[in-house]
């Protein structure tokens, strides 16, 4: 099942269950997990992109090892809510990770990233630094936005 409705991808999970979070770049995807109680995202892991079945039996692994319950994809649409060719380049990657069989949220990520690299320039992180850690944290900002809205209702 995948789906931008919060309300079905929570009725996909009644029992709850830990998430896991993508930011699905061209070459990177970055990981955040959440505990199974939704209440906070952390940023995990950076994944350098292969091939989509390598990068499938990586993820496939850390979702088998973290007992993740759904996937939260975030879905790069155009400032007017459009889509883009990332976005379909985005929604193909959720397809194909659908065959999992766990249910998987598109949630708008928009301004993800230059939240992110804001909060990284006032730590005053260096630009090596904060290529390390964007993608993930956006991975986390995704994944947190995702759960703050499936605690509301």
């Amino acid at each position: 099942m995948i789906t931008t409705a919060t309300a079905a991808f929570r009725d996909a999970l009644p029992m709850g269950g830990r998430l896991m979070g993508l930011d699905v770049g061209t070459r990177t995807i970055g990981i955040a997990l959440c505990d199974a109680g939704w209440s906070i995202a952390s940023p995990a892991e950076l994944l350098r992109r292969t091939r989509f079945a390598a990068d499938k039996d990586a993820l496939d692994r850390l979702i088998a090892a973290q007992a993740v319950k759904g996937l939260v994809i975030g879905l790069p649409l155009n400032l007017d809510g459009s889509d883009s060719p990332r976005t379909q380049s985005v929604r193909a990657f959720a397809r194909n990770m659908a065959v999992a069989g766990l249910p998987i949220l598109l949630w708008d990520e928009r301004w993800s990233t230059q939240a992110v690299t804001r909060t990284l320039l006032d730590a005053d992180a260096s630009r090596a630094r904060r290529a390390e850690l964007v993608d993930k944290m956006a991975a986390a900002y995704i994944l947190q936005g995702a759960i703050d809205a499936l605690a509301m209702g």
